[in-house]
C-alpha cells in the first residue's frame, strides 16, 4: 500500500475500517480512525511514524501547560481586586515562551528534515562567490508522508490555544488523530481544530446518506486522477525531463497540461480525502473552488489550495502585518503616500514573508522561491495598479463586469497561472528558465504538424480521452459555480439514479484510466511535499 490509489487501500483498508468503525461502541469509535490513521501512516512511512508522534507529543504538552496557565489565570482574576492586568500580562508572557517553543520545535524538524541539504548547498555556493571553498556533508533525510501539512496543523493548533481561540484537549488521542487522521494526512487539507475535531470525537454511526455521497466524491475523484492526471504525466514528464529536445510549442504545450494534470490529480484526491471523511460523518475543509475561472491572480489563490492561504493569511500575514513595527511603519507610509498606497508598503513585509513562505512550503529548491516572488510580485503589482485601471475604464467608458472584459482577464490569469507551473514543474530555477526562453525564442507549431507531438507517449486516443472527461469536469465546474453544489443535488436524487452515477464513474475510471502496461504508476503529487 503507497497511497490511497493502492488496491490494497480500497479493497482492504478502507472497508475494514468502515467494519470495524461501525461495529465499534460510539465512544470507541475516534479510537479505531486513530488506530486506522497510524496504521496507514506506518505502512506508508515505517519508523518515521515516530516524527508525528514527536510533533504530537510536543504540542499536546505545550498546550495543556497553556491551559493551565489560562485556568490559574482566571482563579487569580476571579478573586483580585486589584492587579487584574498583571495577573492577565504575567500568564501571557507565561504562555508566549511556550507557544514559541512549540512552535520552534515543529518547524525546526521540518526545516532539518526538509531543508538542510538545500540551505546547505545555498550557504556552500554563496561562500564560493566570496572565494571560500567549504564542504558541507550533509546527510539527506527521508520525510515522513504529509510532514509539511501536519506541521501546520500542529503549529495552528497550538497557536489558537495560546490565543484562547481553542480549548488545549486533555485527551492525547484525540489531538493525535487531529493530526493523522488517514483521509488528510498525505495532502491535507489543512484542518483547524475546532473545525473538524469535534466530528472526528463525536463517533457518530454511519448512514446510507454519508456512505452514498461519500462514495461518488472518491469515485469523482478517483476518475480525475486516473483518468487524466496520471494519463497527461505520460506527455508532461519526458517534455520537462528532456526540455532541450522540444521546441517552444511543445514546451508551452506541456505548461498547460501539466496545470491540468496538477488540478486534476490534487482537486481529485482531495474529493477522495473529503469522501472519506463524508463516510464518517467528519466534514474536512473544502480546498478547491473552481480556480480556472479567476479573474486575477490573487483571486486564484483564493480559490486553489484555500486551506494553505487561509493558515498562511492567519498565522503569518496577520500577525506580521498587525506587529508593532509593521503598525509604525503604515503610520509613516501614510502620511508619506497617502491612504490608498500607504498601508500597500507596510502589507507588502507581511506579503513577502507569506509567499517567500508559500514557496519553500512546496520544496527545497530555487524554483519554488522564484515561484512564491513571481506571485509576489503579481499579487503586489495588481493591487498597486488596480486604482488607476478602474479610474481608466470609468473614463472609457468600459464595463469591468462585461463579458468580454470578464474573458479578457480570465484568459490573462491563465495564462500567468500557465507560467508560473512552468516554473513550479521545472527540475531546477535554471531549468525553468532555459524552458520560458525555448518558448520565448523557439515557439513553432511544427511538431503539431508533422504529428512528432503526438510521439511523445500521447496519442490520439489520450488526447481524446482527456478532452472529453475535461469538458465534463468544465461542465461540473460551471455548475457549481453558477448554480449549485452538485454532491447535494446527487444525494437528493432517488436511489436508482444515485448509484448509477457511482456505477458510471468506476466503470469509466476502470474502462479509461491510465494504468497498467505502458504506465507508470503516479502517487499523489502533493504528497512530495
Amino acid at each position: 500500500m503507497t497511497s490511497y490509489y493502492s488496491a490494497l487501500f480500497f479493497t482492504a483498508f478502507l472497508p475494514i475500517t468502515v467494519m470495524l468503525y461501525g461495529m465499534a461502541p460510539r465512544r470507541f469509535r475516534w479510537a479505531v480512525l486513530l488506530l486506522a490513521s497510524y496504521g496507514f501512516f506506518f505502512a506508508l512511512s515505517g519508523a518515521l511514524i515516530a516524527f508525528v508522534a514527536l510533533s504530537t507529543a510536543v504540542v499536546y504538552a505545550c498546550a495543556r501547560m497553556m491551559g493551565a496557565n489560562l485556568a490559574e489565570k482566571n482563579r487569580q482574576l476571579a478573586t483580585a481586586s486589584s492587579g487584574k492586568r498583571e495577573i492577565r500580562e504575567a500568564c501571557k508572557r507565561k504562555n508566549r515562551r511556550i507557544v514559541f517553543a512549540a512552535v520552534v520545535a515543529n518547524i525546526g524538524i521540518l526545516a532539518v528534515l526538509k531543508y538542510s541539504g538545500f540551505f546547505g548547498l545555498s550557504l556552500a555556493s554563496a561562500l564560493a562567490a566570496f572565494g571560500i571553498s567549504i564542504d558541507l556533508s550533509i546527510p539527506s533525510f527521508a520525510l515522513p508522508i504529509g510532514i509539511s501539512f501536519y506541521t501546520l496543523m500542529a503549529v495552528s493548533y497550538v497557536v489558537d490555544v495560546y490565543r484562547e481561540r481553542t480549548k488545549a484537549d486533555k485527551n492525547l488521542g484525540h489531538v493525535a488523530l487531529f493530526l493523522a487522521f488517514f483521509p488528510g494526512i498525505m495532502e491535507g487539507p489543512l484542518s483547524r481544530y475546532n473545525d473538524v475535531a469535534p466530528s472526528l470525537i463525536a463517533g457518530e454511526p454511519l448512514n446510507r446518506k454519508n456512505l452514498y455521497a461519500g462514495t461518488l466524491r472518491i469515485m469523482w475523484g478517483m476518475a480525475k486522477k486516473i483518468i487524466v492526471a496520471d494519463r497527461l504525466n505520460a506527455f508532461v514528464k519526458p517534455v520537462f525531463d528532456n526540455y532541450g529536445s522540444y521546441d517552444g510549442g511543445v514546451i508551452a504545450l506541456a505548461a498547460i497540461l501539466y496545470t491540468i494534470q496538477l488540478y486534476c490529480d490534487f482537486s481529485g484526491t482531495m474529493d477522495v480525502a473529503l469522501g472519506m471523511g463524508r463516510v464518517f460523518n467528519v466534514t474536512l475543509p473544502e480546498n478547491f473552488r473552481q480556480p480556472f475561472f479567476s479573474r486575477t491572480a490573487s483571486e486564484f489563490w483564493q480559490r486553489w489550495h484555500i486551506t494553505l492561504g487561509l493558515w498562511f493569511k492567519d498565522y503569518v500575514y496577520y500577525p506580521i502585518s498587525l506587529s508593532k513595527p509593521c503598525k509604525m511603519l503604515t503610520t509613516k507610509a501614510r502620511k508619506r503616500f497617502g491612504n490608498r498606497y500607504g498601508p500597500l508598503l507596510a502589507s507588502s513585509v507581511a506579503l513577502f514573508c507569506v509567499w517567500i513562505g508559500n514557496g519553500l512550503w512546496h520544496g527545497a529548491g530555487s524554483q519554488y522561491i522564484f515561484f512564491g516572488l513571481y506571485y509576489f510580485v503579481l499579487i503586489m503589482a495588481g493591487g498597486l495598479i488596480e486604482p488607476p485601471c478602474a479610474r481608466a475604464a470609468q473614463h472609457f467608458g468600459v464595463d469591468r463586469n462585461s463579458w468580454p472584459y470578464r474573458t479578457f482577464q480570465t484568459v490573462r490569469t491563465l495564462a500567468i497561472i500557465f507560467v508560473g507551473e512552468l516554473f513550479f514543474r521545472s527540475n531546477s530555477l535554471e531549468a525553468g528558465l532555459a524552458m520560458m526562453g525555448r518558448v520565448a525564442g523557439d515557439f513553432t507549431i511544427e511538431a503539431f504538424t508533422t504529428g512528432s507531438a503526438l510521439q511523445i507517449g500521447f496519442g490520439v486516443g489520450d488526447g481524446l480521452i482527456v478532452t472529453l472527461f475535461m469538458m465534463l469536469v468544465l461542465a461540473v465546474g460551471v455548475v457549481k459555480e453558477r448554480c449549485c453544489n452538485l454532491w447535494d443535488w446527487a444525494t437528493a436524487q432517488s436511489a436508482l439514479l444515485r448509484w448509477s452515477l457511482v456505477i458510471l464513474l468506476f466503470v469509466g475510471t476502470v474502462t479509461f484510466g491510465a494504468y497498467g502496461l505502458g504506465y507508470t504508476p503516479v502517487d499523489p503529487m502533493y504528497a512530495q511535499f
